[in-house]
């Protein structure tokens, strides 16, 4: 299993987070902004599903990076030279676990 930390944890302690963990905290957090908007249920969030289909605008992920960025403490998007565009969850997932910092 990869291991990533995020250096913003609770108790100023890295945080260490497998590729799983951090795909629930993308997850949880994109449930969360759901209902803070809405009164339905978030929909289901598998490797497949196209982002722009989700019911989040540009702005709300824009807005999801920036909390990501809060709680987690890196923002892959300001992490590298080429622009990423993911499409689907997964790749979304999978771009937030490749930039993710690694313990020293």
């Amino acid at each position: 299993m990869t291991q990533m930390w995020a250096p913003f944890a609770g108790d100023g302690q890295p945080l260490i987070l497998t590729a799983d963990e951090l795909r629930t905290r993308i997850t949880s957090l994109f449930n969360e902004m759901w209902r803070e908007d809405r009164e339905d249920e978030p929909p289901a969030l598998v490797d497949d599903t196209v982002l722009l289909e989700t019911g989040f605008d540009s702005m709300a992920f824009a807005v999801l990076v920036a909390r990501l960025d809060d709680e987690l403490g890196f923002d892959p998007f300001t992490m590298v030279e080429e622009p990423v565009y993911p499409q689907t969850f997964a790749e979304f997932v999978a771009f937030y676990a490749q930039c993710a910092p690694k313990p020293e």
